[in-house]
């Protein structure tokens, strides 16, 4: 029987092409010979995908296809064909351990042979994925295999393919709440341990960002984890394989409070970002189980179930670190578990990240430092707050609710992670010393904590600290921050005074364009990346002096404040003056991309940033920058759902003589310009106003009075 025809929407032409769905229609308009509907309606037609991949083929569109995109759309036909997606992940692993050259072997082979070799690798490592089981391919699987060795092909590591599997399977199920943690928290909260680890468990592993960045920051040999939801613990395990090859990992499916997989597993450190909200946890059953050694939990505490999970796991005097909502901190249901936590000394630091650091994206969420408790340990006498708002620039916005694509703000992950681990750092080097920083960080006695609330909220005590700042320090710093402002307003008038433009005609002026990696090819620009890589080998010195470019710093405008660490430094791309830099991850405010200066020369390049190095004799810098950096162009070469990443091959370019790149180029620089003014000024205000305001509702400052013969004397206050 012959297998239906595969089918394809409009808007899956668009991605497949690189370019937009405005395009499309008017291929649909203009050319004759584009393909008939399939199927569909009238208002939402499908096109068979043969056909349209013959037609773009001719128009020299099929080089630009996104083998992501291709997996994406070849997943969805062999789901509705009855095709599974899951028994697919054990591939990943398969082909990613692959050379290119034994990859591009197999891409050769004949449909037959290729289903063979897949049931034999899927075989050889069904062991070390959780839940996978023997799996046979047929005949109508070949599309979706073929998509998914290109996938990996493509970016060499199996992360793309990992994500689009898990994105489908995710869909598929209508599982909710299952969220990605953001590689600067995971990074974040692996720095909070303090010293190395060898062994580290995550009970909610969820994708395994959280244990791959222990391996990477904390050189952990052994990473242990648990989901509940058999995807999410087999993509995991992949990746964890695949980002921590020399790691043993083990990683095992079920619910760790229900039936915890390593029940005498005792670990150095615990990293985890537990589901929120959880009154189906297993209260009535689990409440006499021996992990509640700081009271039993309510119905409504699945979040200090999951601390006391956490610490029942570690060897005394290990670290948990735990990402948590800020209800934990103060419902009044979890008061007595609080009290016995602090009052044990287990509760050693609590971090109120501004909203938009993780999923869900409109709750500022805080991270919980807890150490298992010594026998004969030190007394703790202090717990730590942080409040990472103003360290964050207060920029964080809420984005979508359900934590898929929206607008959301940058945050400034470089600034917010310093701050939260210096100010851990000097607490925990001596916490009887410790000097507290206003606004930022204070450390309070446990015995101030232990009150009818037990309130571990870092806002309650940390800004109330403003009130130690001596007045007069005050309204000094205030005023410069104010004459700042106006210095800034005043820059930024200047930038708005640009009008050298005007109306292009009665029409949008059109061109001919050409793919980022059609120029490459040419020679007229080289395309560089960096790629992320663990840290060296304790023991052996870094060469890396110079700092990274990261895209936070393109999203600011900010000099390149990276940590070389995350990099492999003896192959990262240097940056040059005149290098084009785009950011990877499409989104947020702030500019997709920018030409460096001098201030960006000789820094390394980033993870997550693309590198244009144009040929000055064909490609004008700053003309590439706006074209490349341009919103419907970015769309266009984008592709994911939670995250979205920009395939920077993709990003077309007009083709346009130098003399009137230059010109558009001049253009696009003082847009720049003018953005960078905006941006700084619009800070600038908001610091003065919360200088402003927590001055005078904290009593530091005081209005002046009015002048003499102000009109303002008068009114219905003096009636």
């Amino acid at each position: 029987m012959p297998q239906p025809s595969a089918q394809v929407t409009a808007a899956e032409i668009s991605r497949i092409a690189g370019v937009t769905r405005a395009t499309v229609s008017n291929w649909r308009r203009r050319h004759d010979d584009f393909p008939t509907p399939s199927g569909g309606t009238d208002s939402s037609p499908l096109y068979d995908l043969l056909d349209v991949r013959t037609w773009l083929g001719t128009r020299g569109y099929a080089a630009t296809a996104d083998p992501a995109e291709e997996l994406r759309t070849a997943l969805r036909l062999h789901q509705a064909a009855g095709g599974p997606t899951g028994v697919l992940l054990p591939l990943v692993l398969a082909a990613a351990q692959c050379t290119p050259e034994e990859r591009a072997a197999l891409a050769g082979l004949s449909d037959p042979s290729l289903i063979v070799r897949a049931e034999g690798a899927s075989a050889d490592v069904a062991d070390l994925v959780p839940g996978a089981e023997t799996v046979r391919f047929a005949g109508e699987d070949i599309d979706v295999l073929r998509a998914l060795l290109r996938c990996v092909q493509d970016d060499g590591t199996g992360e793309t393919a990992l994500a689009v599997l898990a994105e489908r399977e995710l869909e598929d199920s209508a599982i909710g709440g299952t969220y990605r943690t953001p590689a600067p928290l995971a990074d974040l909260m692996a720095r909070l341990v303090p010293g190395s680890c060898e062994r580290v468990l995550d009970p909610a592993c969820g994708s395994g960002s959280l244990l791959a960045a222990a391996a990477a920051r904390l050189g952990a040999g052994s990473l242990y984890g648990q989901d509940v939801v058999t995807v999410q613990a087999q993509r995991s395990a992949v990746s964890l394989l695949l980002a921590a090859p020399d790691a043993d990992v083990e990683v095992r499916l079920g619910d760790s409070l229900r039936a915890d997989a390593f029940a005498d597993l005792t670990v150095d450190a615990v990293l985890c970002n537990p589901p929120y909200g959880d009154r189906d946890w297993g209260h009535d059953e689990l409440a006499y189980d021996s992990r509640w050694a700081y009271g039993v939990p309510s119905r409504a505490e699945s979040e200090l179930a999951w601390v006391q999970h956490a610490l029942a796991h570690l060897v005394p005097g290990g670290h948990a670190v735990m990402l948590l909502p800020p209800a934990t901190a103060s419902r009044a249901s979890g008061r007595r578990v609080r009290m016995d936590l602090v009052r044990s000394g287990a509760v050693r630091a609590v971090i109120a990240l501004p909203p938009g650091a993780a999923a869900p994206l409109h709750v500022g969420l805080q991270i919980w430092v807890l150490q298992r408790p010594e026998p004969a340990g030190p007394e703790r006498k202090t717990v730590l707050f942080i409040d990472t708002a103003e360290a964050a620039g207060d920029r964080a916005s809420a984005g979508s609710a359900s934590g898929t694509r929206g607008a959301r703000s940058t945050l400034d992950w470089p600034s917010l992670t310093e701050a939260a681990v210096g100010q851990w750092s000097a607490f925990t080097e001596d916490p009887d010393v410790f000097a507290d920083e206003p606004g930022t960080a204070r450390a309070v006695p446990v015995v101030d904590l232990l009150d009818e609330l037990v309130d571990l909220t870092p806002a309650r005590y940390v800004r109330a600290s403003r009130t130690d700042i001596a007045p007069g320090d005050l309204a000094r710093e205030t005023e410069e921050v104010r004459r700042r402002l106006v210095a800034g307003a005043a820059s930024l008038g200047e930038a708005a005074r640009y009008t050298d433009w005007g109306a292009a005609g009665p029409k949008p002026r059109e061109w001919r364009t050409a793919t980022a990696a059609d120029l490459a090819r040419g020679g007229a620009l080289t395309l560089l990346r960096a790629a992320p890589e663990p840290r060296e080998v304790a023991g052996e010195a870094s060469p890396a002096t110079r700092p990274v470019l990261t895209g936070q710093d393109i999203a600011r405008g900010t000099a390149p404040s990276g940590d070389p660490g995350s990099l492999r430094t003896d192959s990262a791309p240097v940056i040059a003056t005149g290098d084009v830099l785009v950011r990877a991850v499409a989104g947020g405010d702030g500019a997709m991309a920018r030409v460096a200066d001098e201030t960006d020369a000789g820094a390394l390049l980033g993870p997550q940033v693309h590198l244009f190095r144009p040929d000055p004799a064909r490609l004008d810098a700053w003309f590439l920058a706006g074209f490349l950096g341009s919103a419907e162009n970015i769309a266009a070469a984008s592709t994911g759902s939670t995250v979205v990443h920009v395939s920077p091959g993709r990003l077309r370019v007009p083709l346009l003589p130098l003399e009137e790149q230059r010109r558009y180029g001049e253009a696009f620089r003082r847009v720049h310009t003018l953005r960078a003014e905006a941006a700084r000024a619009t800070e600038l205000a908001d610091a003065t106003a919360r200088l402003l305001a927590g001055g005078l509702t904290g009593g530091g400052l005081i209005p002046s009075p009015p002048s003499t013969g102000n009109d303002r004397t008068a009114g219905a206050g003096s009636a």
